[in-house]
């Protein structure tokens, strides 16, 4: 994933931050309300706020989503000691997510070549995909969303 750069980017009025919390590495990610994904990457924990801010200054990023496992406590409570008049912060739940992630990034990054006929159960990611759980924890966000419009309906 390329460097956070403000060259070529068309953005929507309102995005997400998505936000999978780890002890050494973090993913991020922004989305689109439409869910067009504009940027997604792993990033080392101790460059998270840095990421973040660089992200708020590119994006009009309205809200964060973040799981609710892992360390999500201690890093609720730094995102809002940072950001609690700013930024939004919503958590969703992340169980499974990793798992998800690993079906999902085939999807992204279909194998080529012969690796196209080894089954996906079989396949190894040789990269962190804690940047494609943030993905979907912008999309289980949006789909709770979704599930609440559709009951008041």
């Amino acid at each position: 994933m390329p460097p956070i750069s403000q060259e070529n980017i068309i953005v929507d009025s309102s995005m997400i931050l998505g936000f999978d919390p780890g002890r050494q590495k973090c993913g991020l990610a922004v989305m689109g309300v439409d869910q067009t994904i504009h940027w997604h990457q792993v990033v080392v924990a101790s460059r998270v706020i840095d990421s973040i801010n660089a992200l708020r200054e590119i994006y009009p990023i309205s809200l964060l989503v973040m799981g609710n496992q892992t360390t999500s406590r201690e890093w609720l409570q730094v995102l809002n000691d940072k950001y609690a008049l700013t930024l939004d912060i919503v958590q969703v739940d992340e169980r499974n997510s990793t798992l998800e992630a690993r079906s999902r990034y085939w999807q992204i990054y279909p194998p080529q070549g012969i690796y196209r006929f080894i089954p996906q159960s079989l396949r190894k990611i040789n990269h962190p995909i804690d940047d494609i759980v943030a993905i979907l924890l912008i999309e289980r966000y949006l789909e709770n969303l979704k599930d609440i419009d559709d009951l008041q309906a």
